[in-house]
């Protein structure tokens, strides 16, 4: 269990009905802490909120509720996390919106490091899975947790290829963390808790109302230097958060698609709108340049891994390409590549291009 030394308090305060995250920060910033606001005296509280809020406050603790969030606290994996509290995400507090607390189920070291969001369409093709596993893989490879929102198509897909990586995944969701939503994704949702983290601003036993799904939005673009958008219509709640990241100063990326495919037509207005265009995970890598950190007790390349393949990414690149990521000789190049061939890891393609293989 790992939560703030007053953790009753915060809880108590962010279970108030109608308090609202903007609502409780105003009271943080006149009276300090959450044991300080309920110790307050009402009129002075109602010089600051409205009179029915303030009730609520009076009324004292959600008892109820409070009682199961520390039992669900009793498993080591799980934890909240408050605006006090050292291991809260930096990067939310610049947005203007942060989340007063959130609930974690995961691995506590990866709230806090440099992440990317990846997030696309429920309705995704064939080719955007690919490319979204693929562009999360190398990515996390290169030390960048990847955030997504947990959902069918290219949520889903973004998760499995960043947990294969060593930077790891993060699951910003809409529900309480007591419930998993879709239900499909039962299987991934334990694979992020176990080898990543799932994050939640809302109170256990929050059932999957569709208003809370834009609102976690804010959180998956404020945790990340920058959003890639995979594939997305025009009516696509991941242009939400593409929207999101550009308020919150956060770069934007696009891959282009066929002018043909309905999931395509979100991603080319982005790049209209002045996103960036993605043709390899390196496109990304070196637009944040420095943000990138490598994980500090992990590698960017895995022992089971060769060096170059990371360089290699998943999409066809030619010799010259190679020599500028990784700084090697062109003999040196031709030799490990040769090896990797014969090791059945890569493909010469036509046009003197090498490709690895999923």
């Amino acid at each position: 269990m790992s939560v703030d030394a007053s953790p009753k308090a915060w809880l108590a305060l962010s279970l108030i009905h109608g308090l609202g995250g903007e609502g409780a920060r105003c009271l943080l910033k006149e009276f300090g802490s959450p044991e300080a606001i309920f110790a307050a005296p009402a009129g002075l509280l109602k010089s600051i909120i409205k009179a029915d809020v303030v009730a609520e406050i009076g009324k004292g603790i959600n008892e109820d509720a409070l009682a199961s969030t520390l039992n669900w606290l009793q498993d080591d994996n799980n934890h909240v996390v408050t605006l006090a509290d050292s291991a809260y995400p930096q990067a939310l507090l610049n947005i203007p919106d942060p989340p007063l607390l959130l609930y974690v189920k995961g691995r506590l070291d990866l709230l806090n490091r440099s992440a990317l969001a990846v997030v696309g369409s429920r309705n995704a093709t064939p080719q955007g899975i690919n490319n979204a596993e693929a562009f999360a893989k190398s990515l996390s490879d290169a030390g960048l947790c990847i955030i997504s929102g947990m959902a069918h198509g290219i949520d889903a897909a973004a998760h499995r290829g960043a947990l294969q990586g060593a930077g790891g995944s993060i699951g910003v969701v809409g529900t309480g963390l007591d419930k998993v939503y879709p239900a499909a994704n039962r299987d991934l949702a334990h694979a992020l808790a176990n080898q990543g983290a799932l994050v939640s601003e809302f109170p256990l036993g929050t059932p999957p109302l569709a208003a809370n799904f834009p609102r976690r939005n804010r959180i998956i673009s404020g945790m990340s230097a920058g959003c890639l958008v995979v594939e997305a219509s025009l009516q696509s709640g991941s242009l939400i958060t593409a929207r999101l990241a550009l308020e919150q100063g956060r770069d934007v990326f696009a891959i282009p698609g066929s002018i043909h495919a309905p999931q395509s037509k979100g991603c080319h207005a982005l790049l209209k709108q002045g996103a960036k265009l993605v043709e390899t995970a390196q496109d990304v890598l070196e637009e944040l340049g420095s943000l990138v950190v490598l994980p500090a007790h992990d590698t960017a390349i895995q022992d089971t891994d060769h060096p170059l393949l990371v360089h290699l990414g998943f999409d066809p690149v030619d010799l010259d390409t190679l020599n500028a990521r990784c700084g090697l000789t062109v003999s040196q190049l031709s030799a490990m590549l040769l090896t990797l061939e014969l090791e059945g890891r890569i493909n010469t393609l036509p046009g003197g291009l090498y490709q690895r293989i999923h």
